[in-house]
């Protein structure tokens, strides 16, 4: 799965210089994804407009050719063995941000936690329970993000997205189907491109020590001195991965580089240059173990691609 020999990408690549818009071949993916783990792929496009994106994905659908589309990677697994197809990565470069009063706009790639310190600067509050989630704007309102009693529910207004044919339209937050780790957006081919938040006024340096709060909770809690994908399962229903986890007997669990996290058992962590497979076995493993010691199912949160 190392892309196709022979395939021409060249009027991708034609798209993204017009644009003035950063592509490279044969990119290793596991330097744009937390779990520090993927393979190639033929080519990497990084739009740096809702312009550039829009051609591109256009273009796609005219020649009826597959691509995948990332953020950040911090909720991604990815094969050893890559893609056999473009990926266009929603990355920084199409992450600006405009204030209007207690509203903001913010573009699909902006990292959540740079958005969470700018708001801040200027004393609007609602987004302090994103300080320090990894993801980019516009996964967080994929995957409805949310932590310590806090989701993009909360705060979004509306957003813009593309579909598959490149086609711009805007939705206003009670069209986003927005629940638990879900939204709209979820499994469909469209790419959200801007997201506009209504937060409110508040005191900045309340703010910031919100802030700092949580995030020496995560830094407590959380095993981020390692490679992951934060909350490996989703949260069942009237009970928490990570105790069910526990409960099972999975608490520090390896197989190969992956570990079943022992400062959180809700984490599977890369531990020591782990591969796909060993995660995948982690992975089936707890998910098994839970089944027989439990009786519920978990639901993986992170998204593999195989």
């Amino acid at each position: 799965m190392n892309g196709r020999k022979g395939l021409d990408y060249s009027i991708y690549k034609s798209i993204c210089i017009k644009h003035k818009s950063e592509y490279a071949e044969n990119q290793m993916l596991m330097q744009y994804t937390s779990f520090k783990i993927g393979g190639n792929c033929p080519l990497l496009m990084k739009p740096n407009s809702a312009e550039c994106l829009c051609e591109l994905m256009a273009e796609f659908e005219r020649n009826n050719e597959r691509y995948k589309v990332m953020g950040k990677g911090s909720n991604l697994l990815i094969s050893d063995n890559g893609v056999d197809c473009p990926v266009i990565l929603i990355s920084s470069d199409l992450g600006k941000v405009v204030f209007h009063g207690d509203e903001v706009i913010c573009q699909a790639g902006m990292p959540l936690i740079s958005l969470c310190k700018e708001v801040a600067k200027i004393g609007l509050s609602g987004l302090e329970f994103a300080y320090g989630i990894p993801g980019s704007v516009g996964g967080a309102v994929y995957m409805n993000a949310g932590a310590y009693g806090g989701e993009m529910k909360d705060i979004v207004k509306s957003c813009t997205y593309a579909d598959e044919k490149g086609i711009l339209h805007s939705m206003e937050r009670d069209e986003m189907d927005l629940s638990y780790r879900h939204s709209f957006f979820s499994g469909k081919p469209y790419v959200i491109v801007d997201v506009t938040l209504k937060l409110k006024n508040g005191d900045k340096k309340a703010i910031t020590e919100k802030m700092q709060e949580l995030m020496s909770k995560r830094i407590e809690k959380q095993p981020l001195e390692y490679p992951s994908a934060g909350s490996t399962f989703k949260r069942p229903k009237g009970d928490f991965a990570g105790r069910l986890i526990e409960s099972a007997g999975m608490k520090g669990f390896t197989f190969g580089g992956a570990q079943v996290s022992e400062k959180h058992c809700g984490f599977v962590i890369n531990k020591s240059n782990a591969s796909f497979n060993d995660v995948i076995s982690v992975i089936k493993t707890v998910k098994t173990r839970v089944k027989e010691t439990s009786g519920k199912d978990l639901e993986c949160e992170v998204i593999i691609w195989e």
